[in-house]
């Protein structure tokens, strides 16, 4: 009988894997939207790597066509790109670091019963979801603090999200009750149950809020578009800003014969060129929080 069972669990058929009608249209959708997403991306560096003329006979597609690699020389023979460079670098990581604490500092007393005012204090939070003071009442209030053309303009407005809050807020709530009731009749304070219980149990949903905070102070320019006039202050999104404009400038100057034939030749590919260099430093580090992605934001929707 034994020797029957054994070879019904050896010569056991393969069984295939059928594909229903939803889950091929399902991976169809997924496959159009993620080709909608990439392929954008390979056209900009197939026409940053591409001769001007085939860029203007419209022969770049995703593939570069006379390959030239003018505009990067022209983007690195400028020594304020890579300082730029290094600043946006060094103001993304400070502003990321002093969002996250004050995200986790605000998120986490918030989850206490105990605490008194919190329904208030989390209208006050949510209030600023749907309403802000404007533009020009946060510049001159960054001016009255004497903010100015400093990096700290850069870092500290805007440095807690509400929507990023509430996503933890909700990730703390889903946590068991019982460990921390654990660690506090062990002696614990909330200071200790919140470093050494809810910050470990939170890694998933901490880096994807970390991915939150970093991408969008890198992406970000008008905040230094209206408070930096300082060139030394000047993160990579508003020289890309500026080199677009430049760009637009050489092209019109072009068609009315008063340009250079370098800064002509550069001007069709300056743009794509530089929208790499930009982007690049970010894809980089993306993979590797890529899979705390959809674990922190799907496990902090699981309890409100």
């Amino acid at each position: 009988m034994s020797k029957q069972v054994d070879q019904a669990l050896v010569y056991q058929e393969p069984k295939g894997k059928k594909w229903t009608g939803p889950q091929i249209v399902l991976t169809v959708i997924v496959l159009i939207l993620s080709l909608s997403c990439l392929l954008p991306f390979i056209n900009v560096a197939a026409v940053s790597l591409s001769s001007k003329s085939a860029i203007l006979r419209g022969d770049v597609s995703f593939w570069p066509v006379e390959l030239d690699f003018t505009a990067y020389k022209a983007i690195f023979a400028d020594p304020s790109m890579p300082h730029s460079l290094f600043f946006t670098i060094s103001i993304t990581v400070a502003y990321t670091a002093f969002s996250m604490i004050l995200t986790v500092l605000m998120a986490y007393p918030l989850t206490k019963k105990r605490l008194r005012g919190r329904n208030f204090f989390s209208f006050l939070a949510l209030f600023t979801m749907y309403f802000s003071g404007g533009t020009i009442p946060i510049y001159l209030n960054i001016k009255e603090l004497g903010l100015l053309d400093t990096p700290w303009s850069l870092i500290l407005p805007g440095m807690l999200s509400t929507y990023n809050m509430i996503i933890l807020k909700s990730f703390f709530s889903a946590l068991p009750k019982e460990l921390e009731e654990a660690a506090i009749i062990d002696g614990a304070n909330d200071f200790q149950v919140l470093l050494r219980i809810y910050l470990p149990l939170s890694m998933a949903s901490l880096a994807t809020l970390t991915l939150f905070y970093a991408v969008g102070k890198w992406n970000s320019f008008q905040d230094a578009l209206y408070y930096i006039n300082n060139k030394a202050y000047q993160p990579l999104q508003l020289k890309l800003y500026n080199i677009i404009k430049g760009s637009q400038a050489v092209d019109i100057a072009a068609m009315e014969g008063g340009s250079s034939a370098v800064a002509t030749s550069v001007s069709e590919s300056i743009e794509p060129a530089t929208i790499i260099f930009a982007t690049l430093p970010i894809l980089v580090v993306y993979p590797f929080v890529q899979r705390y992605f959809v674990k922190g934001v799907t496990i902090g929707a699981i309890k409100g």
